[in-house]
């Protein structure tokens, strides 16, 4: 009988550990298809900039990488596109913005808030996709197309 009492709760703990270790991966494979992510900023404050940007790196590496992911937007308007004029940017924001852009992050920056800033396309960051009918539409127009929406 004290045989039985040395190796049962190893046991017991390495099958624990195997199913903890299988359902912790398991959530990179419920979707079969690639996620379609928006992401919206209209906070202003270089602190919201940063938060956001970390976010949307965060969540990459979250769903596994850029393998997972068919598209990624991120929809700046309003107060918040101040943060992203070239010359005033700051490094650390500009860094994490251009690495996403380099791996497939689109960035869209609404023409509404640029002509109510007076920003032009050449203050913005390289790969700027000027939004000419607005963010706020552009954000309507991804919802429709069954793009998952995130306002942190």
């Amino acid at each position: 009988m004290s045989v039985w009492r040395g190796w049962v709760p190893g046991l017991v703990v390495a099958i624990v550990l195997v199913a903890l270790a299988q359902a912790d991966a398991s959530h990179l494979k419920e979707h079969a298809r690639k996620h379609r992510i928006l992401y919206q900023l209209d906070d202003a404050g270089l602190d919201k900039a940063k938060f956001v940007v970390g976010n949307i790196r965060n969540h990459v590496t979250g769903v596994g990488g850029w393998q997972n992911i068919e598209s990624l937007e991120l929809v700046v308007f309003g107060p918040a596109l101040k943060q992203f004029v070239q010359g005033s940017m700051d490094p650390a924001l500009q860094q994490t913005l251009e690495m996403l852009q380099g791996q497939g992050m689109t960035f869209g920056a609404c023409g509404n808030t640029m002509k109510n800033f007076s920003i032009t396309a050449e203050q913005l960051p390289a790969k700027s996709v000027i939004l000419p009918q607005g963010g706020v539409v552009r954000i309507m127009e991804l919802q429709e197309l069954g793009y998952i929406y995130l306002r942190p």
